[in-house]
């Protein structure tokens, strides 16, 4: 396998569900580390696939990979699937970082896209990433939305996503043109979710799902972008706050910062970002820096473990 070119890779899970993604070799040269890509909801691996290879040509190993019902890794039948958001972190994720982490012993991290960037906490495996860098990291409970958009995300996502998806046995998200089709419990997930993640959990594995979070060591950096409705300030810090044993950097950027007019909740993987934003993450990726210094809105601590 050269440089650049992707190697396509089979992802095992304990459940026996098998995921489709790609490996994308680092430069010749030490290796800086390995990065997981973990996409946002609805959002397809090969969106990622522009910043994997940016990644990859400056040392990293990078794994991109479809969760369970996304992309490579639909089944042949969508409809009556139960796959549920939850198992993305507890198998996907814990899945794709055991792989990853089992090719190569460079320092293992995650790069995490909107839900991409919680679900590492509900994996086993979390406990094992030493970088966790997010960028609109929520996990859509509306009260967080943006308030000039809350009424319109509300009724889209709250409103007609779950009726939707009554209707037809899995939201029909690719013929609407808002996202990747889902499976029906992934949906409801979202449409239901509380202000308290763990509430989507039966009663007594709450306790146990709050303590996977806690067991997270990694130094994290939260991006949150001034114009994005979904990733506001309130959403990424209910998400941080669940990462207690870790140590935790809340920045806010603004799409002026990189002269741009708008940024919003998904163009930060477009590849024109790679002489700004992109180069901008290398140095947390490779030296565990806040490049952003100056828009960091909170920092939290690690808490002692048990």
């Amino acid at each position: 396998m050269g440089f650049g070119a992707p190697q396509a890779v089979a992802i095992p899970c304990q459940d026996g569900v098998s995921l489709g993604g790609h490996i994308w070799a680092a430069a010749p040269g030490p290796v800086q580390g390995a990065v997981v890509i973990n996409p946002a909801t609805g959002v397809a691996a090969r969106y990622y696939h522009r910043y994997a290879r940016f990644l990859a040509g400056h040392g990293f190993e990078v794994l991109t990979f479809d969760y369970r019902g996304i992309g490579l890794s639909r089944p042949a039948r969508l409809r009556g699937c139960r796959y549920r958001w939850h198992d993305w972190g507890e198998r996907d994720v814990d899945a794709a970082l055991g792989f990853l982490a089992a090719r190569t012993a460079a320092p293992l991290m995650v790069v995490g896209h909107s839900i991409g960037g919680f679900l590492p906490g509900l994996a086993e495996n979390g406990a094992r990433i030493v970088r966790l860098l997010t960028m609109g990291a929520q996990y859509a409970w509306w009260g967080d939305y943006a308030p000039r958009q809350r009424a319109a995300l509300f009724l889209k996502w709250h409103v007609a996503m779950p009726a939707l998806t009554a209707l037809c046995g899995y939201f029909p998200g690719k013929r609407l043109g808002w996202l990747e089709d889902l499976p029906a419990g992934v949906a409801h997930e979202w449409s239901f979710r509380g202000p308290r993640f763990e509430t989507s959990h039966p009663r007594p594995a709450r306790a146990a799902v709050r303590a996977r979070m806690a067991a997270v060591r990694a130094e994290i950096l939260a991006v949150a972008m001034s114009d994005d409705p979904l990733g506001t300030v309130p959403a990424l810090s209910r998400t941080l706050g669940y990462y207690t044993g870790a140590s935790r950097t809340l920045v806010r950027l603004a799409p002026a910062d990189y002269d741009r007019a708008a940024i919003g909740h998904f163009s930060l993987f477009h590849d024109s970002h790679a002489e700004g934003f992109w180069r901008d993450t290398l140095a947390f990726l490779r030296e565990g820096r806040n490049p952003w210094p100056q828009h960091v809105v909170k920092a939290w601590p690690a808490r002692p473990g048990p």
